[in-house]
């Protein structure tokens, strides 16, 4: 007995030391302790962690795994990303190819309309019929020559793009062009690589009639006799150029001396009449803020964190004298301008600044939220429909980023129409008032109750 109470003792003596050695450990009646099944678990975390990374490599390593699908179903490739690239672009061929197709079968369509028309019209004038007006694409007359060339789609030679949307190529024309006909066509009649006709004033009266844009041409245009090369920056800011570098024969004044003797002369109905006289007034424009209706440079300058300006427009600039007082500041800013019995746009290139040859009512030529300040003095006022007015402000908006502003210089109104119309417009669009100032203009006498209104305007930042 006392033996096999020994053996026994020592039986469990041997568990606990077992025990101990493999971590755990029993208690004094057999029980195995917890740091076991700890240990146990352990194991199975770092089993389940090798087996993961095992099937990762495995799936990654370039296997393909398909679905077993019947015959008639197609494959579908779940982690074979060079056999989802390739079925991709068999979509993407097939894709394009039925949109040639299309485009195909739509020429087809149209050639066989043209055909039944043509039928049709012989078997009216058989039966004496009498022939309805024919609308050529909406021409009244079919367009022939350069202007058929200029306006017609085109064909892209690589077939349907993706990015234009089209198997065609579009020119860019005016909706107005089409009630102007005849000018467009007279515009459209020269001889192909040769020089173009001396039409500079048929060009704008179409422009100002809202034909706009006009087609392109295939001609160049005759460059003037003994050419005079500008000066260089910054003396071209301001010097008025040399004769020979204008054909002046669209203009009433034959040289820029003319030009200059308007400011002094008296009558006339000029569009700035005082603009080429870069000695006189047009020199101290936007110099100073001394309670008049405008503004100065500096002065708006100095209302925005330094350096932010940096790019901007001038709306309707005339010769440029904004664009470049701003470029004395380091601002770079485009001019628009239209050649209204004057050289307008070679004036303001000559003095080394970039003109933009658009009308008022075109959409303007840049993209959404890139310009830090749009200016206009003179041009937007009550003399332009309200309802253009109001496109054209919210077209300011759309070029200008978060944070940029809008100068209003010198817009001109009668004082009932500034509350009724052109403060709810500008407030419809959403500018943010920075600075206003509304001044009566007496000129003409106070019994006229006309009013000039300068005003910065911010573009909310959010």
């Amino acid at each position: 007995m006392h033996g096999a109470k020994h053996r026994i003792t020592t039986t469990s003596q041997q568990q606990q030391h077992l025990g101990a050695a493999m971590g755990g450990g029993v208690d004094s009646h057999g029980h195995r302790l917890a740091r076991p099944a700890i240990r146990h678990a352990k194991l199975k975390m770092l089993f389940v962690v090798i087996a993961t990374n095992l099937v990762s490599v495995y799936l990654f390593s370039g296997a393909s795994l398909s679905l077993n699908m019947p015959a008639s179903a197609p494959s579908i490739h779940l982690w074979d990303s060079t056999a989802l690239l390739r079925d991709l672009n068999a979509t993407r061929d097939a894709l394009s190819l039925a949109r040639a197709e299309l485009a195909f079968l739509r020429g087809q369509c149209g050639t066989s309309s043209l055909l039944l028309e043509s039928v049709l019209a012989k078997l009216g004038a058989v039966h004496g019929d009498t022939p309805a007006v024919q609308d050529f694409n909406g021409w009244p007359e079919e367009p022939t020559g350069e202007l058929k060339m200029a306006i017609e789609p085109h064909r892209l030679p690589l077939g349907y793009s993706v990015n234009f949307g089209t198997d065609e190529l579009f020119p860019g024309l005016g909706l107005a062009c089409r009630n102007f006909q005849e000018e467009l066509t007279r515009y459209m009649t020269y001889n192909a690589s040769a020089e173009c006709p001396d039409d500079e004033a048929l060009a704008l009266q179409l422009m100002l009639k809202g034909c706009e844009p006009l087609p392109r041409r295939r001609c160049r245009p005759r460059s003037p006799a003994r050419y005079v090369e500008p000066k260089p920056l910054p003396a071209s800011l301001w010097s008025i150029p040399a004769d020979t570098t204008v054909n002046w024969s669209p203009y009433t004044c034959k040289n820029y001396t003319c030009l200059v003797e308007r400011a002094h002369s008296r009558g006339g109905s000029y569009d700035c009449k005082d603009c080429f006289d870069l000695a006189g007034k047009e020199r101290r424009r936007w110099l100073s803020d001394n309670g008049g209706p405008g503004f100065s440079i500096d002065g708006v300058l100095g209302s925005r964190p330094p350096g932010t300006v940096r790019i901007g427009l001038d709306i309707g600039g005339g010769t440029g004298t904004f664009a470049a007082r701003m470029r004395e500041r380091n601002v770079t800013v485009v001019t628009t301008t239209l050649d209204l019995d004057a050289p307008f746009n070679r004036f303001v290139a000559s003095r080394g600044l970039v003109p933009l040859h658009i009308s008022l009512v075109q959409r303007l030529p840049f993209a959404d939220g890139v310009l830090d300040i749009v200016h206009s003095m003179h041009v937007l006022t009550n003399s332009v429909p309200a309802a253009v007015l109001e496109f054209a402000f919210f077209d300011i908006y759309r070029v200008l980023r978060p944070g940029g502003v809008f100068w209003l210089d010198h817009f001109f109104c009668l004082g009932p129409q500034l509350n009724a119309t052109y403060v709810p417009i500008l407030d419809r669009v959403g500018f943010r008032r920075l600075r206003w100032k509304a001044s009566p203009k007496l000129d003409l006498g106070a019994e006229r109750n006309e009013w000039y209104v300068s005003a910065l305007l911010e573009k909310p930042m959010t």
